[in-house]
């Protein structure tokens, strides 16, 4: 009696309130996920760290008190996103979109039969074989398109084998090796250089640690990992590694503050899986196809039906001539066909090492109409390289031809001999064994990026650093660290009467400040202002240009007080470090691929905006957006206009520059106004110092105003953007699908040789065609290819207008 007194319960009701709240949780989730990474551990001291995860510092987490955390979060491993079962797939393969409207016409054909079957003594088998057929092309492409994605599925799965297996942690003061995803949160774990971290870490104590965080950020350089609190943004500190991210040298120690989905790459994958995923173009085209062909087909069957019975049919034969009718509308093989055009286009994709998870998603390629791309690995190659030095008082271009063909500057210089002394001897990057056979440029490396630049460069110029080492053999060293920001080594000399060289490189500003003299035509001058402002605008330039600068000196050890066999202490100095002799400087960069420029000059002229996404140095990055096209020549940003103007960048009117950067921490700032403001005013954009949750952002923003949208973040890819868009003219476009062309030409053939062929009118009852028949059908095309063009150039002129809605899906 209560109850009645309330509302009136409903199941329906109460489902649907279910699902809305459901619907609702997970939309404000995948808010709080997309928002940026709040955390503290960084900025705490060691002691509220380990009273904050209750951990002893030294001897780590009780084996009970850790089974009670993974108790408490669940194994250290990211939630695999909800499957769907292999017979829903397979179902959907077979039932799904223009299957359905082949079973309805082969269904019908049965139908017909049967009636005939039941009403004649000898029935026509036509129907039952059309049914027959039309059943079994719908299951052979069905089957063909779920093998097409159960392989690429398999392939999928065998990523999962890159997540680490083993971890090393400290517990109850031991060191023991565990299962990864049996790592909790408060452990103590231990990396070292080709592991992979995992879990975010807070590291404690560190010794030369570099971590790759290129997946991460995009930083194309390994970043240093020390214990100190450097940033306010947990992305930039130094004293956090991040899950899945590789330690490339160095070994770190820290406490886990947190695993499997709470850590930053767990919430990068959550937010991506629970994204929902929008129908593909060729889909909702099927879709109005056979809302368009049914509509027809039932038309024409009802109104020949109504005819027939007009015209003194009986019942039975209106029936069958409706379901004739409505059946002889079905495109049989339109479903075959699409299948296996998507097929050959998947495989050719294979082939460029892009792998196609779902066949319809390849034909919305040629829609796509902006491309947001990342830069390290995707627009560059992720290898720094070695591109311009300073010597001499002027800025050389690195020649890294195999060849030597490129040389722009003399090598007998002697300041160069000791610029290439230097980078060849403080420098602790060594080739891998067995590649003598390998060119220079394509060995693997151990060490640090800029390290291996370097060693590639002098290995090109100079011929084996590895003798050059034998002959300059090393004494003392002090590696590079990010207080003193400088690497410095002693070596024993033997073409020379002193009997040792000190040998530094480092920051370019700290390395000057240590020097008191310059090396110029190998001669050694005072360091005087002249050339104190020279050395500053050429590090200004170099910088400018986004590249990454290194500064080299050196110093001639006495012989008398410092001979053969005498005992450097890098711990308590007994070697001078100061009023050194400055020799010159290198810069590096990761160059862009050589397929890119070409692949975003015919992104332009297909009408397609291409946007580069990247965790880099804003100068980096439009360095490289200017190397590869994405800011075309003579376009400027605002920053250019106001330097041009030497006026202040706030009078600058934003709209005057094409071109926009634009860094991370103003995009935190901004609202979706403001950010659409930036889309629709700017043709050429860099997104710079971006964190993975603002480029989906920058994803989410650009689909509300593009008709499709593709994110690249494959290597691979750049051969393959689009050489092809429903956008082009055929004129712009040429005749470039070999397939398709074999197969007019081929159907051509075909017609031609059924009509004409002697005999084909005893075989087929096929008699020749007049000459002047081949002639009618010429206006109906010329009239559907004038529209295609009008059409095309009125979306090339009016993206996003009404005839773009109405006529392009």
């Amino acid at each position: 009696m209560g109850r009645g007194a309330g509302r009136e319960y409903s199941p329906a009701a109460t489902t649907a309130e279910n699902g809305g709240g459901k619907k609702k949780q997970k939309e404000k989730e995948l808010d709080e996920l997309k928002k940026e990474v709040a955390m503290d551990d960084h900025k705490l001291s060691l002691d509220e760290l380990g009273r904050k995860y209750q951990v002893d510092l030294s001897k780590g987490l009780t084996n009970q008190r850790a089974q009670d955390i993974l108790a408490r979060d669940g194994p250290n491993a990211l939630t695999p996103p909800p499957t769907t079962p292999e017979w829903v797939k397979f179902c959907r393969q077979l039932f799904g979109g223009f299957s359905i409207l082949l079973w309805i016409g082969a269904i019908l054909c049965f139908l017909a039969y049967g009636i005939q079957a039941a009403m004649e003594d000898e029935p026509s088998n036509d129907n039952l074989y059309l049914g027959v057929v039309l059943a079994a092309v719908v299951i052979v492409t069905g089957c063909f398109s779920y093998y097409q994605e159960a392989k690429s599925s398999k392939i999928m799965d065998s990523f999962k084998n890159m997540v680490p297996q083993q971890a090393l942690v400290v517990r109850e003061g031991e060191k023991m090796q565990i299962n990864a995803e049996e790592v909790v949160v408060g452990d103590l774990v231990e990396v070292k250089g080709g592991d992979r971290v995992p879990a975010d870490l807070r590291i404690i104590s560190s010794h030369g640690c570099k971590v790759d965080n290129s997946s991460l950020t995009g930083e194309s350089e390994p970043q240093t990992r020390s214990p100190e609190f450097t940033h306010e943004n947990p992305l930039e500190t130094r004293n956090i590694c991040f899950f899945s991210t590789n330690c490339v040298e160095g070994t770190a120690r820290g406490i886990v503050i947190a695993t499997g989905d709470r850590t930053v790459m767990g919430r990068i994958a959550t937010l991506a899986s629970g994204l929902e995923v929008g129908r593909t173009p060729i889909a909702m085209e099927i879709e109005h196809f056979i809302q368009l062909i049914t509509g027809v087909a039932v038309f024409l069957g009802v109104s020949f039906f109504v005819l027939s019975l007009i015209l003194g049919y009986s019942w039975l034969e209106a029936v069958i001539f409706l379901i004739g009718i409505i059946v002889a509308n079905v495109p049989e093989g339109l479903l075959a066909t699409v299948t296996v055009c998507l097929t050959l286009t998947a495989k050719r994709m294979a082939r460029k090492n892009c792998l196609v998870k779902n066949l319809e998603a390849v034909e919305t390629l040629g829609s796509t109409s902006t491309i947001c791309s990342d830069k390290t690995g995707t627009l560059t190659q992720n290898r720094m390289t070695v591109a311009h030095m300073w010597f001499d008082n002027q800025i050389h271009e690195a020649d890294t031809t195999e060849d030597q063909s490129g040389a722009t500057f003399d090598k007998r210089s002697p300041t160069w001999t000791a610029l290439s002394r230097i980078a060849g001897l403080c420098n602790r990057a060594v080739f891998k064994a067995g590649q003598e056979n390998i060119s220079v440029s394509k060995r693997d490396t151990a060490g640090d990026a800029s390290e291996s630049a370097l060693l590639k460069c002098i290995e090109l110029s100079c011929g084996s650093v590895r003798k050059m080492r034998d002959r300059n053999p090393k004494v003392a060293e002090i590696p590079f660290n990010s207080t003193n920001k400088y690497q410095l080594s002693i070596h024993e000399r033997e073409d020379s009467p002193q009997s040792h060289v000190l040998v530094m490189k480092g920051a370019p500003e700290r390395i000057l400040d240590r020097c008191s003299s310059i090396l110029v035509q190998g001669k050694e001058i005072p360091l005087d202002k002249e050339m104190q402002d020279a050395f500053q605008n050429a590090y200004m330039e170099l910088g400018g240009l986004g590249e990454r600068v290194l500064g080299f000196c050196q110093l001639n050890l006495p012989s008398g007080k410092f001979p053969r066999g005498f005992k450097f202490d890098t711990d308590e100095l007994n070697f001078p470090t100061e009023k050194l002799c400055f020799v010159g400087l290198m810069s590096m960069i990761d160059p862009p691929r050589a397929a890119v420029p070409d692949a975003v000059g015919k992104c332009r002229s297909a009408g397609i905006k291409v946007i580069m996404v990247t965790g880099d140095h804003p100068i980096t990055a439009k360095a490289i957006a200017k190397g590869v096209g994405i800011i075309s020549e003579g376009n400027e940003t605002v920053e250019d206009i106001a330097a041009r103007l030497n006026i202040p960048v706030s009078q600058v009117n934003p709209r005057e520059a094409k071109a926009c950067v634009v860094h991370g921490s103003d995009l935190k700032d901004m609202t979706s106004e403001q950010l659409d403001e930036i889309l629709k005013n700017h043709t050429e954009i860099v997104f710079a110092r971006t964190s993975p949750q603002q480029k989906l952002i920058i994803v989410v923003e650009f689909t509300c105003h593009t008709a499709f949208f593709a994110s690249i973040v494959v290597v691979q890819w750049a051969d393959l953007i689009i050489c092809k868009t429903r956008r082009n003219s055929v004129f712009q476009q040429g005749m470039k699908n070999k397939i398709l062309i074999f197969g007019l030409l081929e159907e051509t053939a075909l017609a031609a040789f059924l009509s004409y062929c002697p005999g084909m009118g005893v075989a087929l009852r096929m008699y020749p065609l007049k000459v002047t028949w081949w002639f009618c059908a010429f206006p109906y095309s010329l009239l559907i290819f004038i529209y295609d063009e009008v059409r095309k150039l009125i979306l090339r002129r009016y993206p996003g207008g009404w005839v773009e809605k109405e006529t392009y899906y």
